[in-house]
């Protein structure tokens, strides 16, 4: 014969309930939270995106929803100033910057992280160093060796600056060093010499760090304003943010509708790249060095 619960105790079924209760309660908190990230960061957006393609007619204040949605506004911006010809320009940039980087990082990185040489922390701390200053403070010096070189007004004076950042050889300087040891060392008793250990061992462990490197330059290079302001002076030169700016501040085209537009084209550059690395950029550092 079962023993009655005592006045005073919670039924089982009841705490059993609370129990659930609980443990939802965090993810649901975790899940609002990052749905709320989620509005903030893709919100300015979306709301960019609802404006390039409202009508003519339509206020752009006038509700969220274009009531007569259209594509023509992108039309509208090819017409107005040379779209293609400021794409092509900054997407030349862009690739110099990327491959650069690339090189120059990985190169470094592995200078600064598995050779032994005299003068390494020195260097080491040197480049760390050099992250403080911004790059305002430079960008007068840089605009003068530029000049000096005869290479103001040409798209290499735009890249130049940018061809490798310290940063991004501490990035590939820490991927490098999440490689094991014992990786190397099994490369060396095969018979792999400097190059084909960089080449072939620590290049693939660093996929993930590639595509930080990858994905950080490109948006350095496409994004640029004041370099490319202060460097570039014929308008056929001009990159894609300069030529943005000549469409907003152009009296004749001082529709938002267009604005929005040219900022749209001007993101799914590097959206699409984002989306085409997010696998390796989410990759850990160093997955790749033990399978190889």
């Amino acid at each position: 014969m079962s023993t009655p619960p005592s006045p005073g105790s919670a039924p089982p079924r009841r705490a059993g309930a609370d129990g659930r209760r609980r443990r939802w309660a965090g993810p649901a908190a975790r899940y609002a939270t990052l749905v709320l990230m989620l509005v903030v960061m893709l919100g300015p957006i979306v709301w960019q995106f609802l404006t390039s393609i409202r009508g003519r007619t339509e206020n752009v204040y006038d509700g969220v929803l274009p009531s007569q949605p259209t594509l023509d506004n992108y039309v509208r911006v090819a017409e107005s100033f040379p779209l293609l010809q400021y794409v092509g320009n900054t997407l030349t940039v862009a690739v110099l910057a990327v491959t650069s980087n690339l090189l120059f990082a990985a190169m470094g990185g592995y200078a600064l992280s598995r050779a032994a040489w005299k003068g390494r922390r020195v260097v080491f701390t040197v480049l760390v160093a050099t992250l403080m200053f911004p790059f305002e403070s430079v960008m007068i010096s840089m605009f003068l060796t530029v000049r000096e070189m005869g290479l103001v007004d040409t798209l290499i004076g735009v890249w130049l600056p940018g061809a490798v950042s310290v940063l991004n050889i501490m990035i590939m300087r820490a991927a490098f060093l999440a490689v094991p040891k014992e990786v190397e060392e099994a490369a060396v008793l095969d018979g792999a010499g400097e190059w084909t250990r960089f080449t072939r061992v620590f290049l693939p462990a660093a996929k993930g760090a590639l595509a930080v490197v990858c994905i950080t330059s490109f948006m350095g290079a496409w994004d640029d304003f004041l370099w490319p302001l202060l460097v570039l002076t014929n308008s056929d030169h001009y990159t894609l943010q300069l030529g943005l700016k000549t469409l907003a501040g152009a009296t004749t085209v001082n529709d938002q509708r267009l604005i929005a537009a040219g900022a749209m084209a001007a993101l799914l550059p590097m959206m699409l790249l984002f989306f085409a690395l997010q696998r390796f950029f989410f990759k850990g550092v160093g997955e790749g060095a033990v399978k190889t």
